[in-house]
């Protein structure tokens, strides 16, 4: 078997652009894979080409191999780009690989220990201003049987975060806190966005209302300083999403610098690396919690690893998203109770429309995160969409 081309597939997702990848064989099997970027779509494009000029004609099934030559002769190692690229066309090789032999991914990863996998939603808070409408929103994503919600309270603060808006962030934990009751957890995003006095004083105020973890509390730069919050703060922390690689997230275990990883399937390196850094986790007794926020494609293939690794703790998903995402693949999620259902078809088990992709082409977006715009996430109006 010898891959024939790789197609790239840049979907307009109304607050950043999915980015799916598709690699041809000769002998008619496709594998499909993911590395929806989050506004830098026409680099990843660009690194997804060269990769291609590497891969072709080459055996597919040779995943190891490919991973390893691929960022060994990029030379400029890693960065959120070419692991963003590589991550993609990497699960898309697991795809075909998983077809070609009739079986699920999982399956060659040591098979199923976990037959569902319990989930938090985001974007449940879609167009939320005030504490009232987070906490309307929250009760009604209960209704549907969440049991896990997160979300960040702090609007569009950096570095620092005034008394009257860290008041506002409060009102706004307690309001859907009361909203939801003692029993659904919540876990407090803050996107890198604070300094290290800031963090470990946001870790502080937010301890009363019990969260799951408090995510990413300062930026991903200095693993130093995360750990110097996690030290003093009486809360779980969370980080990894903008690690790439277990040579990234050696570090932060060396320095115990968060009780749960975040690595993402999309960026960190596909899903060997993720085996990876979850066997490594698990021997450090750290939770594996990815980072899971993109499109179907990234979640059919953090599904497989939700099926085989033990310390498998919990499973971040969209709410909602576009109508047209149930048109793009084939995908079909089963949720009960606050779990996922975890397929057993073959490959990754989901595929690609690539007509109905191309009716939604690329439009440029931008981060929302510093201008007061975070709930802006998805269309006014969406529904709950699995």
């Amino acid at each position: 078997m010898k891959v024939t081309d790789i197609k790239t597939f840049v979907v307009d997702c109304f607050c950043t652009n999915f980015v799916f990848v598709k690699v041809y064989t000769d002998e008619g099997i496709t594998g499909v894979g993911e590395g929806t970027l989050e506004y830098k779509e026409k680099a990843l494009v660009g690194a997804i080409e060269h990769i291609k000029s590497y891969l072709v004609g080459k055996d597919p099934r040779q995943i190891e191999k490919h991973y390893h030559d691929i960022y060994r002769d990029a030379y400029w190692r890693g960065g959120v780009v070419l692991m963003s690229a590589l991550s993609a066309v990497e699960m898309a090789l697991w795809d075909i690989l998983g077809k070609s032999l009739g079986v699920p991914v999982y399956q060659l990863l040591g098979g199923k220990v976990n037959e569902d996998c319990r989930i938090y939603i985001n974007g449940w808070f879609a167009g939320a201003k005030t504490p009232e409408e987070f906490g309307a929103k929250a009760k009604e994503a209960v209704k549907k049987g969440v049991t896990a919600m997160k979300w960040d309270p702090f609007g569009k603060n950096y570095l620092q975060i005034s008394n009257k808006d860290l008041n506002t962030a409060l009102e706004c934990i307690s309001a859907v806190r009361d909203a939801v009751g003692p029993d659904v957890d919540l876990l407090i995003e803050a996107h890198g966005r604070f300094d290290v006095t800031t963090g470990i004083t946001v870790a502080k105020e937010v301890a009363p209302f019990k969260p799951m973890f408090l995510e990413e509390p300062v930026p991903p730069n200095n693993l130093e300083a995360l750990k110097a919050v996690r030290d003093k703060s009486p809360v779980p922390i969370s980080a990894g999403e903008r690690l790439y690689t277990r040579f990234d997230y050696n570090e932060l275990f060396r320095l115990r610098a968060a009780d749960y990883i975040q690595p993402d399937v999309s960026h960190a390196g596909g899903i060997m690396e993720l085996k990876k850094l979850a066997a490594i986790a698990e021997a450090n007794y750290i939770p594996f919690a990815p980072h899971n926020p993109s499109g179907p494609i990234a979640n059919a293939a953090t599904l497989q690893l939700a099926a085989c690794c033990p310390n498998f703790c919990i499973l971040e998903i969209m709410y909602s998203d576009v109508d047209y995402r149930k048109l793009l693949t084939s995908e079909n999620l089963i949720y009960e109770n606050g779990r996922m259902r975890i397929g057993d078809a073959p490959g990754l088990g989901i595929d690609l429309n690539e007509e109905e992709c191309l009716k939604h082409p690329y439009v440029e977006h931008n981060l929302r995160h510093y201008t007061g715009a975070l709930t802006d996430i998805r269309p006014p109006k969406t529904e709950f969409y699995f």
